[in-house]
């Protein structure tokens, strides 16, 4: 398979590239780095970075981020530019992505836990996963040619303690766990599914 992976010089998705780099082919897109670079929030980057890689069998994103801010402090401004990034730049890949992507193809979209579990100064992101949620189950029935499209909603992964202390309660998941999920998405038959990983 011929997988772009979005995203795929961060934390997560180093690990979730090497891992079907083992047998697949693996396009790995950056913001600035990767054999191809993508900024998620401009359309025209999109497509010039479809155009550039050509058919495809899956994109995976693992891209996109969003503010922590208490509501108390929260602007329209601040709270757009979540929406904008984390949440329509993972939407246009699907959106822009759909003319480029082979018949049976994937996509494969990253949210998270704060759709269901809210922390303090998260409400922002708890919006924008939230919606990535509903998207992808809204929009798997309309996809043609046997595309699927599913959501990883995974904990705060283990290779990330600098945010453990934001997350109380909850027990980091293993970076094996998500790279699963992920795996389950690409390679399986599920769509429409939020898989969750916690």
């Amino acid at each position: 398979m011929k997988i772009i992976i979005v995203g795929a010089t961060g934390t997560l998705g180093k690990k979730v590239a090497d891992a079907f780099a083992e047998k697949h082919e693996v396009i790995r897109v950056g913001n600035t780095k990767g054999d191809v670079q993508v900024d998620i929030t401009d359309e025209s980057s999109i497509k010039a970075m479809f155009e550039k890689i050509g058919a495809f069998d899956a994109l995976i994103s693992t891209s996109g981020k969003g503010p922590f801010v208490p509501v108390k402090q929260m602007t329209g401004e601040k709270f757009k530019s979540g929406l904008l990034d984390k949440l329509l730049g993972q939407v246009n890949l699907v959106l822009i992505g759909q003319h480029y992507i082979n018949k049976g193809g994937s996509f494969t979209l990253t949210s998270g836990i704060l759709a269901d579990h809210p922390i303090a100064a998260g409400a922002v992101l708890s919006a924008v996963n939230g919606g990535l949620n509903s998207f992808v189950v809204a929009a798997a029935p309309e996809l043609e040619n046997e595309v699927r499209i599913n959501a990883i909603s995974p904990n705060v992964v283990e290779d990330s303690p600098a945010y453990f202390d934001s997350f109380p309660g909850e027990i980091p998941v293993t970076m094996e766990k998500v790279v699963k999920a992920f795996e389950k998405s690409v390679l399986g038959i599920v769509t429409g599914q939020v898989i969750k990983v916690y």
